[in-house]
């Protein structure tokens, strides 16, 4: 493979899909991992017919039991070493978290904490090695509020936005870089999934994820530590800074009750 190697999880649509655009324009291979293995096979062959892109398909369930595990060790035996590793799958679901099945609740935290968390661990030290890396966490405008009808996903969110922060400091002097990438509303399958697109959040407009997956990327680029997309999106940690402890969570449940 040949120029700078980006591992994408969640690549088969979206802004995974998008990030992968953005790679393979800059002139970059691709480690491509969602489960449909299909919608990864038309993207590669997009990819390669636009940008001419070499693009490696893997397609990995990362809610199964070791799978980052297993993902990381295909990778080091076929002899890759990823430059840019980009942490985006993930899934959420509206409803009241007590009538939300606890298995859902269980593959939301594995895809969104465990598997991130297991990825970057894995993927790091050779990267310090090597004396260069950056690696995208794709965190989300949620992770800076407690979300009423979306709890634990807001909740993972929280994590993968502290866990990148916290990194950021530890990598100082590294080569190597964290991104937090904190896009707000945008239109993709996920909102669908998750029931999300019918939220009174999303009326007032939403973001594509090509200009979210732009934004993020070009600040993976640069070392940004936290990436959040939207000049609006950009008001919420300062809003938070003055509101009231307890606010922000009954302003978020007035908008997650749908329309």
């Amino acid at each position: 493979m040949t120029g700078p190697i980006t591992l994408i999880t969640g690549a088969s649509s979206g802004i995974g899909a998008d990030l992968a655009r953005e790679h393979a324009r800059a002139g970059g291979s691709l480690v491509l991992v969602a489960r449909r293995r299909e919608r990864l096979e038309e993207l590669a062959a997009e990819l390669a017919d636009r940008h001419d892109a070499e693009a490696l398909i893997l397609a990995r369930d990362l809610t199964a039991p070791d799978a980052a595990g297993a993902l990381h060790r295909d990778i080091a035996e076929r002899g890759l070493e990823v430059d840019h590793l980009i942490n985006n799958a993930g899934f959420g679901g509206l409803g009241l978290f007590h009538e939300i099945a606890p298995e859902r609740h269980e593959a939301m935290i594995q895809l969104n904490v465990l598997a991130l968390t297991q990825l970057t661990r894995f993927f790091l030290p050779e990267m310090i090695a090597r004396g260069s890396g950056r690696v995208l966490n794709v965190a989300s405008v949620a992770g800076f509020v407690p979300g009423p009808w979306q709890a634990a996903y807001y909740a993972t969110k929280a994590y993968v936005l502290s866990l990148t922060e916290a990194l950021a400091v530890e990598l100082r002097g590294t080569g190597v870089t964290v991104t937090a990438l904190c896009p707000g509303p945008t239109t993709t399958e996920f909102a669908e999934q998750a029931g999300a697109d019918r939220l009174k959040l999303f009326e007032s407009g939403t973001a594509t994820s090509a200009d979210v997956a732009a934004y993020g990327y070009r600040a993976m680029l640069r070392g940004k530590t936290v990436a959040i997309h939207g000049a609006s999106n950009r008001m919420v940690p300062t809003l938070l800074r003055v509101l009231p402890r307890g606010v922000p969570a009954r302003m978020v449940e007035r908008v997650q009750r749908g329309r």
